[in-house]
């Protein structure tokens, strides 16, 4: 006997997919909308650390991952002009019989999460919104954008960072947080002799390259900026070739191979933690639309899959809805806000460091170690 019968997912991202799964496999209804009409996923890569590989292995999907993706260990630390700083090995003790990293594109990881919710009874719905969600305390009517009317258990509200789900358990309580930092994407062919993950230190930004598949890679550049706007259009090449001045080696010779303005992705950091219960009566937020982090530890979507985890491993068990929703609470909300409060500092040592600021209690590589080898114990 399962703590609900049934259930509706608002929002067909990562998370929201991986609920979908994860609530199946326990025997739980699913109904799971997504606005657009059409699966739409910008094409550059996502990185999986362990802990995230640990929890889609608890529903059968980390292979799966691993198959379309670019397994990986530790990442190599490089100065500006490509010179070896630091080789250490990555962390795999969240689930040891798994590689510490996966990258692997958006479009495959999508295609991978809808097979797996699909596979396993979800009703997916695209081009639906809800636009009315009422709960009478023993449950909640939605209203759909066709004008249809269902009943569910549990409203679940992964619907993303800017989640209308959110606003309507709490109005304009809680709001993105712009913290000062950017990060551009492009997809480049991956060398036959990358055997890890690379970061690169410049003066004033920093530079990666992850392993998607055999033969394909992405960079990620982080930099300062004045706003959150966003970058697209014809310039978007250039402004990202602007950001790589001062750098030699790979990154220089990699630099003129970013052309293309429609494959530059650029995303302003934006950063939110709602404090309060994420859940009121039988509607409950997760994901982005409850924590939304920056890509400094790469477990923005980590932590939504582990959300989508646990959650269906609780609502799987026996007892009442109030008790699994607090139990979720209890277990989820000190690790997630432990990995917002990393990032922001990570982020801001290194505003600092760009700016010439010398802090003598800065240690980015110290936290950054302790926090993965943090983040590996079980939640």
């Amino acid at each position: 006997m399962t703590v609900i019968a049934k259930a509706l997912i608002i929002g067909g991202g990562i998370g929201g997919l991986v609920a979908a799964r994860a609530l199946r496999q326990q025997g739980i209804a699913v109904d799971l909308i997504e606005r657009e009409p059409r699966w739409t996923v910008y094409g550059v890569g996502i990185i999986q650390p362990n802990n995230a590989l640990r929890a889609l292995d608890r529903i059968g999907l980390a292979q799966p991952c691993l198959d379309h993706g670019g397994p990986f260990g530790g990442w190599r630390i490089h100065d500006a002009q490509g010179n070896v700083l630091i080789d250490p090995p990555g962390d795999n003790s969240a689930a040891p019989h798994l590689p510490p990293n996966n990258g692997i594109t958006r479009p495959k990881l999508h295609e991978v999460l809808i097979r797996g919710a699909s596979e396993v009874g979800a009703d997916i719905r695209l081009g639906t919104t809800a636009t009315a969600l009422h709960d009478d305390g023993e449950g909640v009517d939605a209203t759909f954008s066709d004008g249809e009317v269902r009943r569910y258990d549990l409203v679940l509200g992964y619907d993303g960072l800017f989640s209308e789900t959110r606003r309507m358990l709490f109005g304009d309580a809680y709001r993105p947080r712009f913290n000062g930092q950017g990060v551009w994407r492009y997809n480049f062919e991956r060398p036959a002799d990358m055997d890890t993950g690379k970061v690169f230190f410049g003066p004033d930004t920093k530079i990666g390259l992850v392993p998607m598949s055999p033969t394909l890679m992405y960079m990620f550049v982080v930099t300062a900026e004045a706003d959150s706007r966003w970058y697209d259009g014809p310039t978007a090449a250039e402004e990202m070739r602007s950001r790589l001045k001062g750098y030699g080696g790979p990154i220089e010779r990699l630099s003129q191979l970013i052309t293309d303005p429609a494959g530059v992705v650029y995303r302003p950091m934006l950063t939110l933690l709602a404090d309060d219960p994420w859940h009121k009566g039988h509607i409950l937020i997760a994901g982005d639309a409850a924590h939304s982090t920056t890509p400094h530890l790469a477990q923005g979507a980590a932590m939504a899959i582990e959300d989508a985890v646990l959650l269906g491993e609780l609502l799987g068990g026996d007892g009442s809805l109030d008790a699994a929703l607090s139990a979720f609470m209890r277990r989820r909300f000190d690790r997630v806000k432990y990995v917002v409060d990393t990032c922001d500092q990570l982020a801001a040592w290194e505003l600092e460091e760009w700016r010439g600021i010398d802090n003598p209690d800065a240690d980015q590589g110290g936290l950054l170690h302790r926090a993965t080898h943090a983040l590996m114990a079980d939640y």
